[in-house]
């Protein structure tokens, strides 16, 4: 493959849904007013693709290494591991890293999944309070950004079936404790449930969440720990595909921290913070800019999943309303402007249907904008409408390997 110019992939993260009735039996994507999606779709190629490699987990970890053409089963070691390097935090051999939510629950029961999307500040606090509390030398906590945040447990032991939060709402959270894959690891899962239990008696009185409550918002009052795994082992995508140089550009330390290992360079945008209200336009102008020095950049917008997570639907319709009126518009028209070609690629990495409140498995519809190419029939962008597209259903590293032709 050669290098063709400038490429962008602009990732909607759970963008992807069902039919609903409140929509009249569209989706969000078709019932959304999406001008620029459209156009885009009327001047590139369109189809489906398969994130999510049969019998594993619809997580996006999976969804986006798989959207990036790496052999997810050959390289994942988790979504803890990944958040970790876009931290900065060390990992060495021997140390288990999890991601580590703080969730709310309620009646013995998992309300949501993000503690009420407690603020960054909010959860700096608990997070300390926990090291203070339940840390040592084998344990610490490392804060994120909001719910996420990372867990790391010197020999730990990896082999252990954690459920995430996000796929259990109102699940008894006793029913969905950790479990052990086999013996060795039995002592590593018996452990961090009985860490899940203490978080619960430390956080319930801690005045942070006392706060919370008192102002009708809820409380963050148990940690889960899940996804674990080692220091992972990925090649650079400039080691693989056309490119010398590329960034990435997210809220989200998963995403982020897929690029550390992918060899791009993580750029921070103020006011980006992985929900409806995040900085769409400071996205747009780093993604241009950043385009300009360099080969590939790989923009993510978080908004959409969360609302669909949350059940969410005219929120999720205006997510996505506003990554076309406030994001992809500028990137297309700036674009269109440059005597370098750039291709444009646009998709989510998984649905997150409103219906059920997690990620599902289903394809996703991409398009693939080269200028120069040669359009398909396809004249709008959604989960339908791409299935008469040129590329048809691609699985694999295919979209990548097409999208850097």
């Amino acid at each position: 493959m050669k290098n063709n110019g400038k490429y962008i992939i602009v990732l909607g993260d759970g963008m992807a849904d069902e039919p609903i009735e409140s929509l009249g039996n569209k989706t969000p994507l078709q019932y959304a007013h999406t001008p620029c999606m459209d156009l885009l779709a009327e001047k590139g190629n369109s189809g489906l693709l398969d994130t999510i490699p049969e019998g594993m987990h619809p997580g996006s970890e999976v969804a986006n290494l798989a959207v990036l053409g790496y052999d997810v089963a050959a390289v994942l070691e988790g979504r803890g591991a990944l958040e970790a390097a876009s931290m900065g935090i060390d990992v060495l051999t021997g140390e288990l890293v999890m991601r580590c939510n703080l969730i709310c629950i309620e009646n013995g029961k998992i309300k949501n999944h993000s503690g009420g999307h407690i603020s960054n500040e909010e959860a700096h606090i608990l997070i300390r309070f926990l090291n203070e509390h339940l840390g040592d030398d084998r344990l610490r906590f490392f804060p994120g950004v909001s719910y996420r945040h990372v867990l790391k447990l010197k020999g730990g032991d990896k082999r252990l079936n954690c459920t995430p939060p996000h796929d259990v709402i109102g699940t008894d959270f006793k029913s969905v404790l950790m479990k052990a894959q086999t013996p060795e690891a039995q002592a590593t899962a018996t452990y961090l449930n009985e860490q899940i239990r203490a978080s619960q008696e430390l956080l319930k009185n801690h005045p942070v969440n006392l706060k919370r409550i008192a102002a009708g918002k809820d409380p963050a009052n148990s940690i889960w720990p899940w996804s674990p795994g080692y220091k992972p082992q990925m090649e650079k995508m400039a080691d693989i595909y056309p490119i010398r140089t590329g960034a990435v550009i997210s809220a989200v330390d998963l995403i982020k921290g897929i690029g550390v290992y992918a060899g791009l360079e993580c750029i921070e945008v103020p006011g980006a913070t992985g929900l409806y209200d995040t900085n769409y336009e400071g996205k747009a102008q780093a993604a241009l800019r950043a385009l300009k020095e360099k080969d590939f950049v790989f923009l993510h917008v978080e908004a959409s999943d969360e609302a669909g997570h949350d059940g969410d639907v005219p929120l999720k319709v205006k997510t996505i309303e506003n990554l076309d009126s406030r994001l992809l518009k500028t990137i297309m028209e700036e674009t269109e402007k440059w005597t370098e070609p750039v291709t444009i690629a646009l998709l989510p990495d998984h649905p997150t249907p409103c219906r059920i409140r997690t990620h599902t498995a289903s394809p996703v519809p991409f398009v693939i904008y080269k200028p120069g190419n040669t359009p398909d029939e396809v004249v709008e962008y959604n989960e339908f409408s791409v299935q008469k597209g040129k590329y048809g259903h691609l699985k694999g590293d295919e979209f990548i390997k097409t999208f850097f032709s």
